[in-house]
């Protein structure tokens, strides 16, 4: 048995049913091994779109999705997908073939560092040098991935590795001295303290509110979240990652707050005296200024990586531990028949959400609202996940679409990384083949990966791809019209493809939208079309904005409801 063999069977022992890859020579053994695998072979049309498809298939399952690819500009390609999973925590296995080991470092034939170069974007990363080296660096990597706050784990894999005899048992003892992920609660003085500080924060609170991150769908928290948020009748909002944990239906939820979230939740922040941060980093697109950031209210954080503790902003309670298991340790606490006085504090909140709903207008022709918004009125009771790239088109996405179980909604974050949503898309149908997927994407990021429409295609996979095609990058026209004196540089995409006829080139159905009385009755054909994917390429209006929004290096107290009517100053130095 090689190398490879004993690789594969350490990823079957594990549980891995697909590997996302794109095969070449240093990775062949590897490939080989699969060929008489149980585990089945998703054979991208470019290894960026591998990492994302695994990281859709991880986000939607909570298990690691695994990539394969060979070395130098395979290797290379990944670092995208790579740092997309790792700014939001995704579990991931990246598998990459390399020269081999007597040839490194003499610049061989598709040779490259990619140990060095992916080092400041991944969780933890190994260069193999023999092949007894494979089970036990599997098992570490495995555990390193999705414990404690997951991320991506590398392991660049020699030629001469994974074709090198394997002899002996398989040993697959874990050594990881140091590493302490957090994952049990160190009932001591100091948990003590600030859990009872915590809840008498809460006691002494007469608008509290629960701030949910992505932290809370990685920690299976939603059960706790609901019965803390009942009790003391405290409204909930939500990070862009933390969509679906609370339910957004109901009446307590104030949706996604930060610079492209709803009006009331960003009034909430200015209002609230208690704040709560549950598994989120309170990051830039929610606390801009900091000195601006619920400058009347307490704040609590808790969360399973300590870097994360006074990093942004200095709680008055944290603890650092997984969110489900502290917050049961909470509950068990707090006197469940205690009458919080927050019925006004209700009301003012349900008064905001009256005076400052999300709104769109039809007169000027097809918008994007419009499309999304009858999208996720057609296939709410389907409870889809829903996948987006990045820009107007996620915001608008975030702000109308309404989720009430978690793993629905697939965004990348932290990186922001166009060409994410459509191959995010392919992992998840992939993970969960009898869900509706949707893949919300605009015409920039498309057209980054929609050469995997052959991949969906090959796997009969049937997903919707929805092109919101404003002919534009949106997001930054946006920011050039408003900051920067309609000084559009850069943002239009005039020469774009007619999608239809790329879809018919890859054997793919397609639907076009490109006025209002269109867009229900070719919704309902597309979402009843299931022999393979479809794309839907709706045509809207060209320039339109997204509102709410708060200008980079604001605070909540500078959000703009609507279009200004006089020039607003550039934003300071942050994006």
């Amino acid at each position: 048995m090689n190398g490879a063999n004993v690789l594969i069977k350490c990823l079957e022992e594990r549980g891995v049913d697909y590997i996302f890859g794109y095969s070449g020579g240093a990775a062949m053994p590897i490939f080989d091994a699969i060929f008489d695998s149980k585990i089945e072979l998703i054979l991208t049309r470019h290894e960026q779109g591998a990492t994302h498809m695994a990281d859709g298939y991880a986000r939607a399952t909570g298990k690691p999705g695994v990539v394969l690819v060979t070395s130098g500009p395979g290797a290379t390609n990944t670092i995208t997908g790579i740092y997309t999973a790792r700014m939001d925590s995704v579990p991931m296995i990246v598998l990459t073939g390399q020269q081999v080991t007597y040839m490194i470092g003499k610049d061989a034939f598709q040779e490259v560092d990619i140990f060095g170069m992916t080092m400041p974007c991944v969780k933890h990363s190994y260069l193999l040098k023999e092949t007894s080296e494979i089970p036990k660096a599997i098992a570490e990597a495995f555990y390193i991935t999705n414990s404690g706050r997951p991320g991506p784990v590398l392991l660049d894999i020699p030629k001469n590795v994974s074709s090198g005899e394997y002899v002996g048992e398989i040993n697959e003892e874990i050594d990881l001295p140091g590493y302490f992920p957090n994952e049990t609660i160190n009932r001591d003085d100091e948990f003590n303290f600030q859990l009872n500080k915590i809840a008498n924060l809460f006691y002494n609170a007469k608008k509290p509110l629960i701030l949910v991150g992505h932290g809370a769908v990685i920690s299976h928290a939603e059960k706790e979240i609901i019965t803390l948020a009942k009790i003391f009748q405290a409204p909930v909002i939500s990070t862009l990652l933390g969509k679906g944990v609370f339910p957004e239906s109901d009446p307590l939820s104030l949706g996604m707050l930060g610079m492209h979230g709803t009006a009331y939740a960003n009034k909430a922040t200015i209002e609230c005296d208690l704040i709560i941060s549950l598994g989120s980093r309170w990051d830039d697109r929610i606390s801009s200024d900091v000195e601006k950031f619920c400058t009347k209210a307490k704040k609590i954080h808790i969360d399973i990586d300590p870097i994360e503790i006074n990093r942004i902003i200095v709680p008055d309670a944290h603890i650092i531990g997984d969110l489900k298991k502290v917050l049961q340790e909470l509950l068990r606490i707090l006197n469940k028949s205690f009458s919080h006085v927050t019925e006004d504090w209700v009301d003012k909140v349900n008064a905001w959400k009256k005076k400052y709903p999300l709104k769109y207008s039809n007169e000027n022709g097809l918008t994007a609202q419009r499309v999304i918004d009858e999208v996720y009125h057609l296939s709410k009771d389907r409870e889809p996940i829903i996948t987006t790239d990045v820009g107007q088109h996620q915001m608008w996405a975030a702000q109308y679409t309404k989720f009430n179980l978690s793993r629905k909604w697939l965004t990348s974050g932290g990186a922001g990384t166009m060409g994410f949503g459509f191959p995010a898309a392919i992992g998840a149908q992939i993970a969960c083949p009898k869900d509706l997927v949707i893949a919300i994407v605009g015409d920039g990021g498309f057209q980054m990966t929609l050469c995997e429409l052959s991949t969906a295609f090959n796997s009969k996979l049937p997903i919707k791809i929805i092109i919101i095609d404003n002919k534009y990058l949106g997001m930054v026209r946006q920011w050039q019209e408003i900051f920067f004196e309609n000084r559009y540089s850069g943002v239009d995409l005039v020469g774009n493809p007619d999608f239809g006829k790329v879809a018919d080139a890859y054997q793919v159905k397609s639907f076009r939208i490109t006025n209002n009385e269109e867009l229900t009755p070719t919704l309902k054909e597309a979402f009843e079309y299931n022999e393979g994917p479809c794309l839907i390429h709706a045509e809207v209006i060209k320039e339109d904005n997204v509102f709410p929004m708060i200008p980079s290096g604001a605070g909540a107290e500078d959000m703009l409801i609507e279009k200004p009517t006089v020039p607003v100053e550039k934003p300071r130095g942050s994006t």
